[in-house]
């Protein structure tokens, strides 16, 4: 059992500037330790500024920056040299328009050169990866229940085929979900075979929650679809294009409880290797249709005269929307002692970070 504590040693974060990622170095400053934050460029301040802030108000830990590229073998060797873990939450997840090849590749293949730099440092213990709740999901009948049990490749055959390998480069969702869950048996199979570390994974599944830098607002991620539902905007559709359907059953966790649930997984002694946690809603108050969400914001934020979202006739909901997913993050509470934010104080205070940011 390779369990850590802040005396142990420092603790790396890759994609340390991103929306978790910048949460979990918080937390980890929060409970003492010193963090390697590794991202892709030192110089570039709208990404790391609010990092150094947040290392100048820890006085009893330290950070320091690292540069590190998921398509560069070797560059994280320096970062993660002397630490006791590494929480590897950076990826190439499509933000960014790239290609289902792309997506791929930064979320799997390149994540080999992250366990060779782990096996090179010859002191982490615990390796703890941000997988995704889209490595669980799979067809099932309205109200299933996802657990930690799931996998993405379960009943191949209500994909019709498209579950397959040489679908990776034509479909973004499929590279990203494939890529997630061949990427949690590597590093199981690995740390297996090394004997010298654990790997354990988080599966986030909607993530929001309070934005710390305007970056962290990506395009087409959740935070960005709860923006633009606060500005009045149908989330599925921008400067008039349909991007994805505006009818869907959000399934919220806060993206703090996210970054305190990879430290814990960090720190439990119940955590072994291949040990999996989804961070979904604590309980059905935080699984909510659109037009719920519509109103839930309405009631937390009644200055602002129109919330977007899907279209209403007399008070219901024009047409109805598949239930699913339903998952809970009970593994994690039970396992790991998590506690959670309310669904109410995690929307209000996305709202309310926008609007510290003039965004809102």
């Amino acid at each position: 059992m390779s369990v850590i504590t802040k005396n142990d040693g420092a603790v790396a974060v890759t994609g340390a500037s991103g929306y978790i990622g910048s949460r979990i170095v918080e937390d980890l400053l929060n409970k003492g330790y010193d963090v390697h934050a590794c991202v892709r460029d030192v110089s570039n301040g709208k990404k790391v500024d609010h990092l150094i802030e947040l290392g100048k108000t820890a006085p009893d830990s330290s950070l320091e920056l690292f540069e590190g590229d998921l398509f560069e073998k070797g560059s994280y060797d320096k970062a993660f040299f002397d630490c006791v873990a590494v929480i590897h939450a950076g990826a190439t997840v499509g933000f960014n328009r790239e290609t289902p090849q792309e997506v791929y590749d930064g979320c799997f293949t390149e994540n080999e050169h992250v366990v060779e730099s782990i096996k090179k440092s010859g002191s982490v213990k615990r390796f703890v990866f941000t997988s995704s709740f889209a490595a669980v999901a799979h067809p099932r009948p309205e109200g299933y229940v996802f657990d930690e049990k799931d996998w993405c490749g379960d009943n191949v055959e209500a994909y019709k085929g498209a579950w397959t390998e040489e679908n990776i480069s034509k479909n973004r969702d499929i590279a990203y979900a494939m890529a997630k869950a061949n990427t949690e048996k590597m590093i199981y199979k690995i740390a297996e075979s090394d004997g010298n570390f654990e790997a354990i994974s988080i599966n986030p599944l909607h993530v929001v929650g309070p934005l710390m830098t305007e970056n962290h607002n990506q395009f087409f991620s959740w935070q960005f679809f709860v923006w633009q539902l606060l500005q009045g905007n149908n989330f599925g559709v921008l400067d008039g294009k349909q991007l994805r359907g505006d009818r869907m059953l959000w399934n919220l966790v806060d993206v703090r409880d996210v970054a305190k649930a990879h430290v814990l997984a960090a720190e439990s002694k119940n955590a072994t290797n291949g040990s999996r946690y989804i961070l979904s809603a604590t309980d059905t108050s935080g699984e909510m249709f659109t037009w719920q969400l519509q109103t839930k914001l309405q009631e937390l934020f009644p200055e602002i005269k129109e919330i977007g979202g899907e279209g209403m006739k007399n008070g219901k909901p024009e047409k109805s929307t598949y239930d699913s997913p339903r998952s809970y993050c009970l593994k994690a509470i039970n396992e790991l002692g998590l506690s959670t934010y309310s669904i109410e104080d995690t929307l209000k205070q996305t709202g309310e970070s926008y609007r510290r940011m003039g965004l809102l």
